[in-house]
């Protein structure tokens, strides 16, 4: 086969669950419902900041783009993975494989994008509260969204092209319902250190840079708020983070949880890589509109009023 094959042409198998394709529309039930869930739940935030003038604030703008991120992300993989459960769906030709992976990537590396801006909002909220309004204008936040998707692509975008460049021989049995990065290198015949070193170099100046600057920025927060004298107000104001922090963990936990599991967890059973691997990419989705609607009252006043005006 070798180097003869043209990279169009070739249909990769992505995989379900591993060793129990037997219930394999059991399994999906659980997935729909999360699919569900995250898609109900960004879509009625993102009504709910677009509809409410009340919303139209700094922080809210923010939260809007976390929930199309996490709407984007969401889309990217429930048609394979869905296809997978149902149909038993599992040809995807490379140059769709290539537009999944892109899409899944970008819309991860976004997602840590606005995490950043939103930290910055909270340190800007606290520390220069006269000065907030000034600082994040309405045309400084569309800058802001506006370079978080430049950034996400041009980053992105070389690491995708470089795959163009690879030779597939004896297996194209991908180890996911979806197309990863990782994955689809592990079955090139060709030497993948350059695509190693892109695709390193990408996540660690994207997410890698991000967790840093979040990182810092909450230093900074906490030293502000340790210097506010009454403990009301350190309260009233670590409050305003809260559901951040939330937004924080649930998208780091899980991707740093994946990142060992593939490094370390060579003797776990296929399928707990491939849970670990499918749950990744939809706990943020899911958790961040019910962490927002719980945590924080505007928006969750602005969700009941807006599902009040749907029954009406």
């Amino acid at each position: 086969m070798g180097a003869n094959t043209t990279t169009s042409s070739i249909i990769f198998l992505l995989t379900g669950v591993p060793g129990l394709e037997a219930f394999h529309s059991w399994i999906s039930i659980p997935f729909c419902f999360l699919y569900a869930t995250a898609l109900s739940g960004n879509s009625l935030i993102l009504f709910a900041i677009i509809t409410q003038p009340s919303l139209h604030e700094p922080m809210y703008y923010f939260l809007s783009m976390l929930s199309t991120t996490d709407l984007g992300l969401s889309i990217s993989t429930l048609a394979t993975m869905l296809g997978i459960f149902w149909f038993n769906a599992r040809e995807i030709s490379f140059n769709a494989c290539l537009s999944q992976m892109f899409f899944i990537k970008l819309f991860t590396v976004m997602e840590s994008s606005v995490l950043l801006a939103m930290a910055f909002d909270r340190y800007v909220a606290i520390s220069n509260p006269l000065r907030y309004a000034s600082i994040l204008t309405d045309s400084r936040i569309a800058q802001i969204g506006v370079a978080i998707v430049i950034r996400g692509t041009v980053m992105l975008t070389p690491m995708v092209a470089l795959l163009k460049r690879l030779t597939f021989c004896s297996s194209h049995v991908l180890h996911h319902s979806y197309c990863f990065h990782p994955d689809v290198m592990k079955l090139s015949c060709t030497d993948t250190r350059i695509n190693n070193v892109v695709g390193l170099t990408a996540m660690i100046s994207t997410v890698g840079v991000d967790s840093v600057l979040i990182l810092l920025s909450y230093v900074l927060i906490i030293r502000t708020v340790l210097s506010i004298a009454s403990p009301e107000e350190r309260k009233k104001a670590f409050s305003t983070c809260i559901s951040h922090i939330g937004a924080v963990a649930i998208f780091y936990i899980p991707l740093i949880s994946l990142s060992f599991v593939h490094r370390f967890g060579k003797r776990a059973p296929p399928y707990v890589h491939t849970m670990i691997a499918n749950t990744y990419l939809l706990i943020p989705p899911v958790m961040n509109p019910i962490i927002y609607s719980v945590k924080t009252k505007q928006i969750r006043k602005a969700v009941i009023k807006v599902l009040h005006s749907k029954k009406i």
